[in-house]
C-alpha cells in the first residue's frame, strides 16, 4: 500500500463518508459475535472498533500501513476499552497471517494499492477454509470529472514543479479487471459489482476538508503556505462543472467496487 503522511486526527474528523460506506457493506454480513476478523486499512480505527463491539466472543485485528493512523487508533481504543481489539502496522501487500480469520474486510482503503494480486494472495492465506472476504474501495470511474482534474495537475504550469517524479496514487478497477485476480487467488465470488454513490459535503468548506484529508498524495507535495491555494484551485475547476446545489451541498460522484467472496473449504 502506498505510504503517505496522514493527519490521523483530521481524517477522523472528516471520514464520515468512509464510515457510511463501511456500515452499508457490513449489512451483507451479519455477525454471530464470535468471529475472528481482520480489517485491512483500518485508518483511525472507528469502524474496526464497531466490529469489535459486535463480536464480544471473538477478536478483531486492524492493520494499516500508516504508523500515525495505528497510533491514533491504539490511543482511541485501548485494550481497557476494547479487550478483543488490537491494531498493528502492516502493509496490505505483505500480510503475514495463516488461516487465522473467519472474515477479512477492507473499507475505502485498497484503491491506494495499484497491484492487488499480492493483497489477495495474503488475504487467502489469512482466511480459514470457508472464510469470507468483504471489501469496497474506489472503483472504475470514481470521482468522475474530479479524477480527470487530478490527472491533469502534475502537468499544470502552476503546480508542476511540485510533482517531479509523481506517480498517480490510486488504482480504480472494474469487475472485468478484478474477477481474474480473484480467480487466480482461488476465491469463489458471490458478488462483484460497481456501486455508484452521490456523496455530499457541507458546502465548499466541507469539500475542502475532504480534499485536505483524503488526498495526501497531492497535498503533501505542496508547501504548507500554498496548500489552501492549491485546494481552492481544485475547487474552482471542479465547481465549474458541478456547482454547489441549492441545498448548499457539494456533490461528488463516487464509484465503489464491492467484493464479496470466500475461500473454498478444504476439499
Amino acid at each position: 500500500m502506498s505510504v503517505h503522511q496522514w493527519d490521523a486526527a483530521d481524517y477522523s474528523r472528516n471520514s464520515a463518508m468512509q464510515q457510511r460506506f463501511a456500515v452499508a457493506l457490513m449489512e451483507r454480513a451479519p455477525l454471530r459475535g464470535d468471529e475472528q476478523i481482520l480489517d485491512i486499512g483500518c485508518g483511525d480505527g472507528k469502524v474496526t472498533a464497531q466490529l469489535a463491539a459486535q463480536t464480544p466472543r471473538g477478536a478483531v485485528v486492524g492493520v494499516d500501513v500508516s504508523p500515525d493512523m495505528i497510533q491514533f487508533a491504539q490511543e482511541a481504543y485501548p485494550p481497557a476499552v476494547r479487550p478483543n481489539l488490537r491494531f498493528m502496522v502492516c502493509d496490505a501487500s505483505r500480510l503475514n497471517f495463516s488461516a487465522a480469520f473467519d472474515l477479512v474486510v477492507s473499507f475505502s482503503a485498497l484503491h491506494w494499492v495499484i497491484d492487488h494480486r499480492p493483497v489477495l494472495a495474503g488475504i487467502h492465506r489469512a482466511l480459514k477454509p470457508g472464510g469470507r472476504v468483504l471489501m469496497q474501495f474506489g472503483g472504475q470511474g470514481n470521482m468522475g470529472v474530479l479524477d480527470d482534474i487530478a490527472r491533469q495537475i502534475p502537468s499544470d504550469p502552476r503546480w508542476s514543479r511540485f510533482f517531479d517524479g509523481f506517480v498517480y496514487p490510486w488504482g480504480f478497477y472494474g469487475p472485468d479487471e478484478y474477477r481474474p485476480w480473484l480467480k487466480a487467488a482461488d476465491f469463489t465470488v458471490t458478488h462483484l459489482a460497481l456501486a455508484i454513490r452521490d456523496v455530499t459535503h457541507p458546502g465548499r468548506d466541507g469539500w475542502n476538508a475532504w480534499i485536505r484529508t483524503a488526498w495526501p498524495g497531492y497535498i503533501n507535495r505542496i508547501p504548507a503556505d500554498q496548500r489552501q491555494a492549491f485546494i481552492d484551485d481544485l475547487g474552482d475547476r471542479y465547481f465549474a462543472h458541478h456547482p454547489i446545489g441549492p441545498d448548499g451541498q457539494a456533490h461528488v460522484r463516487m464509484v465503489r467496487l464491492e467484493v464479496d467472496a470466500y475461500k473454498p473449504a478444504q476439499r
